[in-house]
């Protein structure tokens, strides 16, 4: 019993990390968002932002989003985040949702877009 309790317990844990490194938006779902008016922010390193980015995004640095959650404001307007495997991007909707922001989209990895 107890071994089945714990096996169903790992199963779920590793399904929720899957879920955060994936993303919980798709490609076509995050570019109609980011066309319909939401904010697309890349969350990794200004020399990964430099070395290519999705067209449009803007570079908030995981690092630095906590001091910069001004630059978002309003609040409900939706913001598509990324990085690279989708963990940066995680801990970014996490942040920003902690923070009361409404409409947070992690699209995970760029390669996704």
């Amino acid at each position: 019993m107890f071994s089945t309790v714990l096996i169903v317990a790992l199963l779920l844990a590793a399904g929720y990390l899957m879920l955060i490194r994936r993303g919980n938006v798709g490609s076509a779902q995050a570019r109609q968002l980011v066309q319909a008016g939401a904010r697309l922010i890349d969350v990794r390193t200004p020399s990964e932002f430099s070395a290519g980015h999705i067209p449009g995004a803007i570079n908030i640095p995981l690092q630095q989003l906590d001091s910069r959650l001004t630059e978002l404001q309003p609040k409900e307007t939706p913001v598509v985040l990324y990085c690279r495997s989708g963990n940066r991007s995680g801990s970014a909707t996490r942040m920003l949702e902690n923070a009361g922001f409404t409409a947070v989209h992690n699209l995970g990895p760029m390669s996704r877009w």
